[in-house]
């Protein structure tokens, strides 16, 4: 009775802006035209919002721009870390979020940087945003990415795999959503059922999913918090939590059910650390056993795990008479 799970990593948008011509170039430059820095050297300072070490980040970033410079921006520049802060020319801010990045008003942009092409778009110190709590090698993408704005590439140039204006990105590891107490986003979740069964049995059909719900929104026996609340709703596409009752379906043969439990995966790890979407097929199942498959399915929906976490009526081991009794008073 194992779920079909699907796991989503978060595609973020990786932002650049155009810069405002404002400053004048540095008219003593006899180095390569092509550099709108005037600089053999770019120094990089940093700050953060949180406690991260991003050093090993930073560095890694502007070592691959030291070495790969000439090849794509088409001059060559060497980047370190500034010993002078306050003389940089880039300032890199690690922010909770990143907001207002020019024609990106998206909340899901990770990084932004000012695409900059002449030397008068060039304003000292240039500023860089790159979000909070993304893993090591996320972290490192997205720095790449942003100093490539800073150095004249657009979104689609080469190197495409650090300059394109998408990429799936992780956090840093979370809390599985089994190892949460509550493992969906929101506490009150949407509910559509879907009884595609005879007449006469659409009542009994009907109290016994909804003797399941009520029995996970009063804890489940303890094995779940209470704070859970179930909504129904008109439409299967706004719902969090899909029950169908049919005579037959294709995810199984036979009698009984199957679930497809879904969520976001943002660290990367291969398990769900929310749940999205429960969506629980019961099958060719007698009207009186109907809630006791959905409240199986609705275990799993609330990260149980191991037959000792389930509530005792709804453990496999239930007897035939059990599952089609009133399991949940």
């Amino acid at each position: 009775m194992r779920p079909s799970v699907v796991l989503v990593l978060a595609v973020v948008v990786l932002a650049g802006c155009t810069a405002p011509v404002d400053v004048d170039p540095r008219d003593d430059w006899d180095g390569d035209p092509d550099n709108h820095w005037r600089a053999e050297t770019l120094t990089v300072s940093y700050e953060a919002a949180d406690d991260r070490d991003y050093g090993p980040a930073v560095r890694k970033a502007l070592a691959y721009w030291s070495d790969n410079a000439g090849r794509y921006a088409g001059y060559d520049v060497a980047l370190r870390v500034a010993d002078d802060p306050a003389a940089a020319d880039v300032h890199v801010r690690f922010v909770d979020e990143v907001r207002d990045c020019g024609t990106h008003t998206d909340d899901d942009a990770a990084g932004c940087a000012p695409v900059l092409s002449t030397p008068e778009q060039v304003d000292r110190p240039v500023d860089v945003r790159v979000e909070t709590g993304l893993s090591g090698a996320s972290t490192v993408a997205v720095l790449k990415h942003e100093l490539g704005h800073a150095l004249g590439l657009t979104h689609g140039d080469e190197p495409r795999s650090v300059m394109r204006s998408e990429s799936r990105l992780t956090t840093r590891p979370e809390t599985n959503a089994t190892d949460r107490a509550f493992p969906w986003a929101s506490e009150t979740l949407d509910v559509h059922v879907a009884a595609d069964v005879p007449p006469e049995q659409r009542d009994e059909t009907e109290r016994q999913v909804e003797a399941a719900l009520g029995y996970f929104a009063a804890g489940a026996g303890g094995t779940v918090p209470e704070s859970a609340r179930f909504r129904r709703v008109d439409a299967a596409a706004d719902a969090d939590v899909v029950v169908t009752v049919t005579e037959a379906d294709d995810c199984r043969p036979e009698s009984g059910s199957c679930g497809r439990l879904s969520g976001v995966d943002p660290d990367g790890d291969g398990a769900l650390e929310r749940y999205t979407r429960l969506e629980v097929t019961v099958v060719g199942v007698e009207p009186a056993a109907v809630g006791w498959h959905v409240g199986r399915w609705l275990g799993t929906g609330f990260g149980l795990e191991s037959e000792s976490e389930y509530p005792e009526p709804l453990r496999e081991n239930a007897s035939y008479e059990e599952r089609r009794g009133e399991w949940w008073e």
